[in-house]
């Protein structure tokens, strides 16, 4: 065992929930790694239903950055299967999950995708808050024993690549694919529009 790997366990040990601790806790902790993921839908819906053009293609954007992330993970679980820790004996795990390749970690590269891409938007309040609530999903996942914190460093890595590629794209393409998916979103949705219940 490398000495990464050995600071890799060491770290996620001193993070994950021991039998002593709290029940609180680990109900605090299993609403976060399992219900916070519902603010990313809320937040971009927000975008689209009541934004103008410029907020619907960044959270476009966001969304294809953020499923370009998903890819690269798969990827990299392919090329490079990192076992969680579960499946060797290590901690303690707090709800169940598929014993497939850890690293990198879905959920904090969805959240950090779609972070930093609002944030490099100009929508501060929106990318930070996406980036401060990935990183408390981040902590609950490794807590409860799912996920290593090499996992998250990974996902914060594909994240920055995925936004850099996804913006060289989203430069030549963005307008039209946002133009397009607006005129599905105007058949639709034609009824709440003419109501006035969303935005054109």
């Amino acid at each position: 065992m490398d000495q990464l790997e050995m600071l890799n366990r060491m770290l996620f040990l001193k993070i994950n929930a021991t039998q002593d601790t709290a029940a609180w806790a680990i109900g605090g902790a299993k609403v976060i790694a399992d219900d916070l993921v519902y603010a990313i839908p809320a937040l971009l819906s927000i975008y689209w239903l009541w934004g103008c053009k410029a907020k619907r293609s960044l959270g476009l954007q966001a969304c294809f950055t953020a499923l370009l992330g998903l890819g690269i993970n798969q990827l990299v679980g392919l090329a490079w299967q990192h076992p969680r820790p579960f499946m060797i004996g290590l901690g303690h795990t707090w709800i169940p999950h598929v014993a497939d390749s850890s690293f990198p970690s879905d959920h904090m590269t969805v959240f950090m995708c779609i972070g930093i891409s609002l944030l490099f938007g100009d929508e501060v309040m929106g990318g930070v808050f996406m980036l401060a609530t990935g990183f408390a999903v981040a902590w609950s996942r490794i807590f409860l024993g799912v996920h290593m914190p090499l996992d998250m460093l990974g996902s914060i890595s594909v994240a920055c690549h995925s936004y850099a590629l996804m913006s060289v794209i989203w430069w030549r393409i963005g307008n039209t694919v946002t133009t397009f998916i607006e005129m599905l979103y105007r058949i639709i949705m034609a009824l709440p529009i003419a109501r006035g219940v969303i935005r054109n």
